[in-house]
C-alpha cells in the first residue's frame, strides 16, 4: 500500500531544460517537457504523479524555451493548493549545474528531483519515508528496464534452446526520481552533469542509497518511447496515472 505523504511534503524539484532532440519530429520546436502524451504535455503527467501522492509544491528548472514551459504552467488549471514556480537555470546549462543554481530557492531543506521525461507507478510516500529513515545524503530510485528486443537462450555448444521476448535486465539503472538533503548539493559545481561525478562522489562517501522499484517505469527519450506511452494512455493501461 503507497504511503501518504504529510503535510511537511518537501519542494519536489523539476528538470525541465532539454531540448528533446531524440524526439524527432517535435523536438526542435518545442521544449521536451511539453511533447505530448495523450494529449497533454508529460511534464503534465509528471507533476500529477507527485500531485496525487500530496506533494504540492513544485519547483521547475527550465532551460530550452522556458518562456513556453512556463506559459503551460500559468495556463493550466492546478488543485487549489498547488504552488508551481518556474526558475531559468541556463539555456544548455547541465543538469547538475542546473541544481546547483537552485541551491538558494530550496532554503537548506530536504528535497525531491525529478526528470521530467520519466513515468512511473513508485511509490513516492515511500521513497521519502526510506530516505529519511537511512539518513544519508541522497536517494535515488532504481529500476531494471526491460529490454528493447528480445534474447535467445543458449545452450551447451552454443546451441540456442529458445527465446524471451524483451526480458528485463538484471542489472538496476537510475529511475529518475530521487529525495536529497542539502549536504548534496555540496558535490555540485556550475558545470556538474549530476548523473556522473556528482552522483560518483555521494555513493564514494557512503552518502547514496537505492529505492528499488519493481513495478512500471518508462522514460520518454526517443520518438519511440512517445509512441509507446501515447498507445498505453489511449488504451486506458497508462500504470502511471495515479489520480482520478
Amino acid at each position: 500500500m503507497p504511503r501518504a505523504v504529510h503535510a511537511d511534503q518537501p519542494t519536489v524539484v523539476i528538470l525541465c531544460g532539454g531540448r528533446g532532440t531524440r524526439l524527432q519530429e517535435r523536438g526542435s520546436s518545442l521544449p521536451k517537457p511539453l511533447v505530448e502524451i495523450g494529449g497533454r504535455p508529460i511534464l503534465w503527467h509528471v507533476i500529477h504523479i507527485y500531485l496525487a501522492r500530496g506533494f504540492r509544491r513544485f519547483l521547475l528548472l527550465t532551460g530550452y524555451r522556458g518562456e513556453q514551459v512556463q506559459e503551460f504552467v500559468a495556463a493550466e488549471s492546478w488543485t487549489d493548493d498547488a504552488r508551481i514556480v518556474c526558475l531559468d537555470t541556463g539555456l544548455d546549462t547541465p543538469t547538475g549545474g542546473r541544481l546547483h543554481r537552485a541551491a538558494a530557492a530550496l532554503d537548506g531543506e530536504t528535497f525531491c528531483l525529478a526528470y521530467a521525461d520519466g513515468v512511473a507507478d513508485i511509490d513516492l510516500g515511500g521513497l521519502l519515508a526510506y530516505h529519511r529513515e537511512h539518513g544519508g545524503a541522497a536517494t535515488m530510485a532504481v529500476v531494471q528496464p526491460r529490454l528493447p528486443f528480445g534474447v535467445a537462450r543458449l545452450g551447451s555448444g552454443d546451441s540456442v534452446i529458445g527465446f524471451t521476448e524483451k526480458p528485463r535486465s538484471d542489472l538496476w539503472v537510475n529511475a529518475g526520481f530521487f529525495c536529497l538533503e542539502p549536504a548534496a548539493l555540496d558535490v555540485l559545481e556550475p558545470d556538474s552533469v549530476l548523473e556522473r561525478e556528482p552522483l560518483e562522489r555521494l555513493a564514494a562517501a557512503g552518502q547514496l542509497r537505492a529505492f528499488r522499484h519493481d513495478g512500471f517505469w518508462d522514460c520518454m527519450d526517443t520518438y519511440k518511447d512517445a509512441i509507446t506511452l501515447n498507445d498505453l494512455w489511449a488504451e486506458g493501461r497508462a500504470p502511471w496515472k495515479l489520480w482520478r
